[in-house]
């Protein structure tokens, strides 16, 4: 062996033997090693050795998997004090291991410490712990065959340790599966659509196979397509080929006919990629087989014959059968039992006969049940007071069927997982106590790479002085807007989004020939219009006739993609720098791939396909492991709710929802985009009209969803702390129904899941928020009633003041920047009073922010506010009510009703004078400020009759103007030190008690 492989292997032994136990002195661990070769290393050899590795080198690697797994890992010993992630964290690490500071600094540009923190909230008991690292270490077979998996598909060593670290918290917190007394843990595991909870089971699946669970459940919903590719994916990338040939050899035609994979000619499985453990699984006496009771092919089906399958007494796995199951002397020499089924009442039922059948006692058994999509079918969320449709009754028949197989199985836990928890958080305890995650909630954090809300919308306000484009705009970036109002207009806005999808198919065939650890297998386009089975087939004769004249194989089909490259691809990508793969130099290079695309795409004839279950559907096109599939999708449920569309790079989508969590779960665009994350593209409605002619945006639509969705994740986020005394701030039992509705046609959840809680106060200390959602113009009788509830603080205003604010973009250095305001200083009682007067869209709650200011005035913590009011350059003051003051330009929103936000010029200053320390408003907010004193940010707005956009210029308006055209927007940031970690309260609705059941959960 040469020095330079004798280093490598030392280094990697060094890491491999300290990655669990925690970090050592890293030079002597390494000259140990050497030894043997009379060789000897210093430090920086060392160091050298790790950092000029390629990814796949030994040194390079191990040192990189073991800095992730100590940056991320949680309750560690050695760790002390430091938190995950935390710079405190890694120079713990850097002390251990013994390192110099160039050391340090060399490792530290290597590998940067990613901080990914799930949110977790947990009730404190009533187990112990017990998942330690030596139980961890004594049983790892099937998380290191997953962790193998994941590495060769391209997940950093970061991503894997988070997931080991967020699956072993999970794990930890379910009941020890040998333990000699027996109780249920059930919690929710709450992630984005399309961002990895599918890895979170599976790995969860893996650690608890090996921690000693024996029968694992997992319920997918409730159609078949989903059941099959959630059982194919455990199959690939968990139970392995070992496990499927249950003991054939796979050289042998006749032994494995009719095995899954096989017949079908399943493309992983010929070219090897399913999981292979290397060893015969039958005859390793501490790795249990995985014997699967159902298969891709199919759902659960009646054992009958068959019942050892399932029976662990009468199969004869136990060694001591005078012993429970459950005690280590059998537990750990029996084999895994894994269903993969629907959740549909039929197949819940056979499951639950043949469980009632088997000779082991089903209070012996170790059991996981981990609920895909569990706000769908799962909870039993209907109004006890009114009849029940069958859609509810057979939701109810579900739920009690996954009630009785808790019930029946005392050691059974259940781990729900939802990318929509809207219906979850609003389950009343006492209505579905059975499957009420009482132990835990964890709120996932997806990495980086993923594709969601924050990659298509803009959360954040923009600059308004300078050009919005691809490189400051995710909306510029990847979404095009669909307005057709004629059938010509749609035929050109669907040409458009198959150019899109022929340019980007042939830029990936590109990227594979130009980069060898490019592949691109599959390459889809989804359509996705409405949820009618008729209207798809007329939608996909549309698209196909469309295709038909778009003349890819002419000179003016080119010479549309040409200009389609160079107006749209080529600026986006340019645009940025943080894309993962290359572009073209010139649309030249791509004409022979357009060739290639056109005949992947049409390789079936018609390059459109239905997916719906008609007769007109083809199911072949959610068949993604036979061959590579690049086809036009049209359909509607079944290209939603949890299934994957591989490969999707361009969405057609025009269909409305009256329900948040439905139409987030259509979001099919979200998710991971590897080698083509700069050529996705979004063409959504954005004035889709319903029966009764009111247009609806559908971007706009998901935009609030998305706000939503992170204004509940920040709530949770606030209440993930420990008190002094150890015991967490809230348990899942008292999490609030913190899910807001910025839209009035769009609720949540569906109205039915929606009855059991109302958000009753709230507030968040020092952070600014905005009210724009004031009640629709009218005559101006609500205009008029604002602005005199406002008029008398105008001549309390003192004399300009200038505040900063930072601008920049993330990872640059900040600009600090300049405006002028003039600001009173108004008593709380009398801004209560004021805002008291408002009006407001329907459904919108400003309520809960009253009360929570009523209760703050009340306990002493909100005494006044800083009123603000800002002093633009550049615009004309106008008489209003014989005060002079500055009119902004500002359009209504269409269907969600009142005005856009407020400036993020303004915002440091308002959040620095309320309490926020560290926000950047300059030295004259910090004066301003008190503990007892609140912000708000008061502005005015020209609102007249007229809808034209010209005709709302203020410079367009008589002067005085009436208070009648006069809008009065506000935002409001309440003391810092009133609700430092937010505050919130809200009512249950409980029949025994009605309204005297209201928590307080500060």
């Amino acid at each position: 062996m040469s020095p330079t492989d004798a280093l490598e292997t030392a280094i990697r032994a060094a890491f491999d033997g300290m990655r669990e136990v925690g970090p050592g002195k890293l030079l002597p661990r390494v000259n140990v090693v050497l030894e043997d070769d009379d060789l000897a290393a210093t430090e920086s050899e060392i160091v050298h050795a790790i950092v000029s590795g390629d990814g796949n080198a030994s040194a390079k690697k191990a040192a990189h998997m073991s800095l992730a797994k100590w940056d991320a890992q949680a309750d560690a010993a050695w760790a002390g004090a430091t938190e995950r992630h935390s710079p405190e964290r890694r120079v713990l690490v850097f002390d251990k291991l013994g390192l110099s500071t160039t050391a340090r600094e060399a490792l530290d540009d290597a590998f940067p410490s990613v901080a990914q923190r799930d949110i977790v909230i947990a009730n404190p008991g009533p187990w112990d712990p017990w998942y330690t690292a030596e139980r961890k270490t004594a049983h790892d077979f099937y998380w290191n065959a997953y962790k193998g998996v994941l590495s060769r598909s391209g997940w950093t060593p970061e991503t894997i340790a988070n997931l080991d670290e967020s699956t072993s918290d999970i794990v930890g917190r379910l009941a020890d599966p040998a333990g000699e007394t027996s109780y249920q843990s059930k919690g929710l595991v709450v992630g984005y659509v399309q961002s990895g909870k599918t890895a979170n089971f599976t790995g969860i699946t893996a650690k608890a196979i090996d921690a000693g669970y024996r029968l694992i459940i997992v319920l997918t919903g409730t159609i078949e397509l989903l059941r099959g590719q959630t059982q194919r994916r455990l199959d690939r990338e968990l139970v392995g080929e070992e496990n499927i040939l249950g003991g054939r050899d796979r050289n042998n035609p006749d032994a494995v006919r009719g095995v899954d994979y096989i017949g079908d000619g399943d493309a992983d499985w010929l070219d090897g990629k399913f999981l292979r453990h290397e060893i015969d699984i039958n005859s390793q006496p501490d790795v249990p087989a995985i014997k699967r009771l159902t298969s891709a092919a199919g759902d659960y089906k009646s054992l009958k014959a068959g019942l050892d399958t399932l029976d662990f007494r009468r199969a004869g796995e136990l060694k001591d059968p005078l012993k429970p199951m459950y005690d280590p002397a059998n537990l750990f020499g029996t084999d895994v039992r894994l269903a993969v089924v629907k959740k549909n009442k039929s197949v819940l039922e056979k499951l639950l006969r043949d469980l009632h059948d088997v000779h082991a006692s089903l209070q012996e058994i170790p059991v996981l049940v981990i609920d895909d999509e569990a706000d769908q079918a799962s909870v039993n969320t209907t109004n006890p007071n009114r009849a029940k449709t069958k859609e509810e009754k057979e939701r109810t028949a579900i739920n009690k069927l996954i009630s009785q197989i808790l019930s029946e199985m005392p050691r059974a836990q259940y781990v729900g997982y939802t990318a929509t928890p809207f219906a979850n958080v609003f389950v009343s305890p006492e209505d579905a106590v059975d499957i009420f995650p009482s132990d835990f909630i964890v709120a996932l954090e997806p990495s980086p790479a993923y594709m969601g809300g924050n990659k298509f919308h803009d959360l954040d306000p923009l600059p308004d002085d300078e050009p919005i484009d691809a490189s400051n705009s995710n909306e510029a970036a990847f979404v095009r807007n669909l307005y057709a109002e004629t059938d010509e207009a749609e035929r050109a806005e669907i040409r458009n989004a198959l150019d899109a999808f022929v340019l980007s198919g042939a830029i990936k065939q590109w990227r594979s020939d130009n980069d060898p650890d490019l592949t691109f297998r599959h390459h889809t386009m989804l359509v996705h219009e409405s949820v009618r089975q008729a209207e798809h087939k007329e939608l996909a004769d549309l698209i196909e006739d469309v295709w038909a004249t778009a003349q890819y194989s002419h000179p003016a089909g080119m010479s549309r993609l040409r200009g389609l490259y160079e107006s749209d691809f080529k600026p986006v990508h340019d645009a940025r720098d943080d894309w993962d793969a290359e572009l073209p130099h010139s649309f030249d290079e791509l004409r022979v791939y357009i060739g290639e695309a056109l005949n992947l795409i049409t390789s079936a004839g018609s390059p459109v396909v239905i997916v719906n279950g008609s007769k007109e559907s083809d199911y072949k096109a959610m068949d993604f492991a036979t061959g590579r599939y690049w086809r036009v999708m049209v359909g509607g449920a079944k290209l939603s709710r949890g299934f994957t569309v591989e490969g999707l790079t361009v969405s057609y989508y025009r269909r409305r929802a009256n329900a948040a969590d439905t139409l987030m779960q259509m979001g099919r665009w979200f998710g991971y985009r590897p080698g083509y994350r700069d050529l996705v593209r979004l063409y959504i409605a954005r004035d889709v009209v319903d029966g009764r002619g009111k247009t609806y945006d559908l971007y706009d639509a998901f935009t609030a969803i998305i706000q939503d969705e992170e204004a509940f994740r920040s709530q949770l986020r606030r209440f993930a702390h420990l008190k002094e005394d150890g015991r967490p701030e809230v348990r899942p039992v008292d999490v609030p129904p913190l899910v807001f509705q910025q839209l009035p046609w769009l609720k949540p959840t569906g109205a039915n899941k929606m009855y059991n809680a109302v958000l009753d106060f709230e507030g968040d200390g020092g952070e600014l928020r905005d009210f724009p959602r004031q009640a629709d113009r009218g005559d101006g009788s609500a205009n008029a009633a604002h602005f005199k509830a406002v008029r008398g603080w105008l001549d309390e205003l003192g004399e300009t003041i200038e505040f900063e604010y930072a601008e920049g973009r993330s990872g640059t250095e900040p600009k600090i920047k300049t405006f002028d305001a003039r600001v009173a200083i108004i008593d709380a009682e009398s801004v209560y009073s004021a805002l008291e007067k408002f009006s407001w869209t329907e459904n919108y709650a400003f309520a809960p922010t009253l009360r929570f200011m009523r209760q703050a005035i009340d306990k002493g913590t909100l005494v006044d506010w800083a009123v603000m009011l800002p002093e633009l350059k550049g615009i004309r003051r106008r008489d209003v009510d014989g005060a002079s003051i500055q009119l902004l330009s500002r359009s209504r929103r269409g269907d969600r009703g009142g005005f856009s936000g407020s400036s993020f010029r303004q915002r440091a200053a308002i959040e620095r004078i309320a309490g926020k320390i560290k926000a950047p408003g300059g030295p004259e907010a910090a004066k301003l400020s008190t503990p007892t004193r609140g912000a708000m940010l008061l502005t005015f707005a020209a609102d007249p009759v007229s809808l034209e956009k010209a005709e709302r210029d203020p410079e367009m308006l008589t002067d005085p103007i009436a208070t009648e055209d006069v809008a009065t927007l506000f935002s409001l940031a309440v003391p810092f030190k009133s609700a430092p970690r937010g505050r919130i309260g809200f009512r249950v609705i409980d029949k025994s008690k009605e309204d005297e059941a209201i928590i307080d959960a500060t």
